[in-house]
């Protein structure tokens, strides 16, 4: 009976004090009892004071979203700007009126299609912003650097002589305007007179030839009358062919006479590349 007593007279005292809006810990600390598990029954039924309550990270948000939801906005809508799922919306506006369609079916679609024309835009705008970024970083480029970029230029390109087929000759191909520039300075850079160069022009019958051999002509700065006889690929009519239009001028061939020393320099210099790529490794 008297440890009744005693805990009777406790909880009263807890739950006055309780009900004046302390803590558990104010309540632990003014009464000296430092058992969790009694505490917590001296005061049970109570309910804590709001000032210790937790607040929900998440209030805010819902209310916004309840708020969003109300001026007629879609689950797509909320999610994009607020930023959180839409099972959450979900939850938190389930009771809410759904809103009125604003626009019909084609006016749905075409705004789609203009969002995602949009985020295009700005896609093409962010890769050629990186390109830009990326060109700058290049700098001045020494002659080391055009010798090393030329060699595994050709590496990749360029004519290789075979164990089963020796071909020890400069003889590069390629379809890029830009890539066959690069590779004339290296030649320059390396020593090769222009006399030793020589041109011609691979592409398909169907294509406008004459009018191709001026163009690659004039970007190498020959007279098209110096431009070896072109090779004419056969049309075959049952295949589907991407590189047509405009923007198809097949390929250049940049042939170097009497190259043989070159070939040999250019697999030395690509051995040591190589050779120092693999002990970066290492």
């Amino acid at each position: 009976m008297n440890r009744y007593a005693d805990f009777e007279n406790l909880r009263a005292q807890a739950v006055a004090l309780r009900r004046e809006g302390l803590s558990l810990r104010q309540i632990r600390d003014r009464l000296k009892i430092f058992n969790n598990d009694l505490l917590q029954r001296l005061v049970k039924g109570e309910p804590p004071p709001e000032w210790t309550k937790r607040p929900n990270a998440k209030d805010d948000l819902r209310n916004r979203a309840r708020q969003l939801r109300l001026q007629g906005m879609t689950y797509d809508q909320i999610q994009v700007e607020l930023g959180c799922s839409k099972s959450s919306i979900s939850l938190w506006v389930r009771d809410l009126p759904k809103p009125e369609r604003r626009y019909t079916p084609e006016e749905q679609r075409a705004l789609m299609r203009e969002g995602l024309a949009q985020q295009r835009r700005a896609r093409r705008n962010e890769y050629e912003a990186a390109r830009q970024a990326a060109e700058a970083e290049i700098g001045a480029m020494s002659e080391q650097e055009l010798l090393i970029a030329g060699v595994a230029l050709y590496w990749a390109e360029g004519a290789k002589s075979k164990a089963y087929s020796r071909r020890e000759r400069v003889i590069f191909v390629n379809s890029d305007p830009h890539v066959i520039l690069v590779f004339l300075a290296w030649l320059r850079l390396v020593g090769v007179a222009e006399e030793r160069i020589s041109f011609r022009l691979m592409i398909h019958e169907s294509a406008d030839v004459h009018g191709v051999e001026q163009y690659w002509a004039g970007l190498v700065g020959v007279n098209i009358g110096q431009l070896k006889p072109t090779t004419l690929k056969r049309h075959n009519p049952l295949t589907t062919r991407k590189n047509t239009g405009e923007g198809y001028r097949g390929c250049l061939v940049v042939d170097v006479a009497k190259s043989a020393e070159l070939y040999h320099r250019i697999e030395g210099w690509w051995n040591g590349i190589v050779a120092r790529s693999i002990n970066r490794l290492r």
